[in-house]
């Protein structure tokens, strides 16, 4: 059996080693565009911040130790055309342009997504970036060291462009972030959450344009100004970091299903619309275990295990991916929030009879140092009181108590269950009654 996969960077190399031990007969071939595997691009804002130097860090395996562990491994070769009848694919080597076929018996998707570049004015001057490629990487790691830049304007509000305000804020620069809504992570996390990152955000002396529509770049060579439909605000790099977008393009005539994105349509198996052709990792969605709609959810963890498991598909077995609760988390300078299961915005949206509570407790007890505000969200059925998505933020431990919340979401716990849940303390970590125990109990 010949598995050709294309793309090897998250979700494609973890289907190829996990198919690689099931059936270690089949022939696996990896066709990658970029000239590395395995990269963990969740490493560039700190990468760039200066956070750790060796950007090896961010690969996890290399082609030499996928080809000796027998997948083979063509570094920048695109694959341009895929004909699910003839089960095969068009591939341009992209070192001398030259095109050929290959034909494969099953087929993995996995090319992730890119940058999405919005339509504003003169993003062809110079310094101005993305950052989604080890080569964006790089590049703004060394204009991030130039002290000649001292203003850094992000332009979106999203996980990245968070991010790459902490990497500015550590370096000594100026930062203003210009958003197209009216608040950061609109799309993430409830108000009550992002009204705290915002104040965090603020009080760093980061300047916040929120509602805030973009429509050029002023400079002569290099970018020296943002210009919005309200002001003009001086800059000497921008950061575009305005969402991504699945890299299926070459994809539109083969009759997958999609979402109107470009995403990738699968099913519990990985499995796309066409027998036989399967795909995970930022170019597709991933199954809900909250919704019954595809969903567009491009994280990390997702791409890993859904590639794991179908790997596994590939080499013959029907495991069943059971569902993401799109657990995701970001820390903003000081703070750090997570949020897991649905949102109060999905909530409304699904037309679902919820309840929620909010409440603001201590991480620990008042007497051990370092004691800070906790606030916890839970989102649960009007009815059955069981927990339909959680939201924690704090400056110490909000990540790791999020991931206690979608443990529970998972174990369909209600909130009487978590009021009760026996929860770990010492003065140290928690108060006897953890601020998860009060907000299941404090839930009506």
């Amino acid at each position: 059996m010949r598995v050709i996969i294309i793309g090897g960077i998250a979700a494609g190399m973890s289907a190829a080693a996990k198919l690689r031990r099931v059936n270690p007969e089949a022939e696996v071939v990896i066709y990658e565009k970029a000239p590395y595997i395995s990269f963990g691009a969740c490493g560039l804002p700190y990468y760039v911040g200066g956070f750790f130097e060796n950007h090896n860090q961010m690969f996890a395996r290399t082609p030499e130790a996928a080809l000796k562990a027998g997948i083979q491994v063509q570094l920048e070769h695109e694959v341009i055309e895929v004909d699910a009848q003839s089960r095969s694919i068009k591939v341009k080597n992209l070192k001398d342009e030259k095109v050929f076929v290959d034909h494969y018996d099953k087929l993995m998707i996995a090319t992730g997504a890119s940058a999405i570049i919005p339509p504003i004015k003169n993003l062809n001057l110079g310094h101005v970036h993305t950052l989604r490629s080890m080569e964006d990487g790089h590049i703004l790691k060394e204009k991030m060291r130039d002290s000649n830049i001292k203003k850094v304007g992000i332009i979106g509000a999203g996980f990245i462009g968070l991010e790459v305000v902490e990497a500015a804020k550590k370096l000594g620069k100026e930062v203003s972030v210009f958003q197209l809504e009216e608040r950061v992570l609109k799309e993430v996390f409830d108000k009550e959450v992002t009204d705290i990152i915002e104040a965090e955000l603020r009080e760093a002396g980061v300047e916040l344009y929120l509602n805030s529509k973009v429509v050029g770049l002023e400079g002569e060579e290099v970018v020296k100004a943002i210009v919005t439909e309200h002001e003009k605000v001086d800059v000497d790099l921008v950061v575009l970091a305005t969402g991504v977008r699945p890299n299926t393009g070459f994809l539109k005539e083969t009759g997958i299903e999609m979402l109107p994105n470009g995403a990738i349509i699968i099913d519990h198996l990985g499995q796309t619309s066409i027998e036989g052709i399967y795909a995970a990792g930022d170019c597709a969605t991933v199954p809900h275990l909250l919704k019954d709609t595809p969903s567009y959810i491009p994280l990390a963890t997702s791409a890993n295990k859904l590639g794991r498991i179908v790997g596994e598909n590939l080499g013959g077995a029907s495991n069943y991916f059971e569902g993401t609760l799109g657990s995701s988390c970001l820390k903003a300078l000081h703070m750090e929030a997570g949020r897991t299961g649905l949102s109060e915005q999905e909530a409304i949206k699904m037309g679902l009879d919820y309840k929620t509570v909010w409440i603001t407790d201590k991480n620990h007890t008042d007497y051990y140092p370092g004691q800070e505000d906790l606030s916890v969200k839970l989102i649960y059925d009007a009815k059955t009181k069981v927990i339909l998505g959680g939201q924690v933020v704090g400056k110490i431990d909000a990540v790791q108590r999020t991931n206690v919340l979608a443990a529970a979401i998972y174990a369909k716990m209600t909130t009487n269950q978590l009021g009760m849940l026996d929860l770990c303390y010492a003065p140290p970590f928690s108060r006897t009654w953890d601020a998860l125990n009060i907000a299941g109990n404090v839930a009506k």
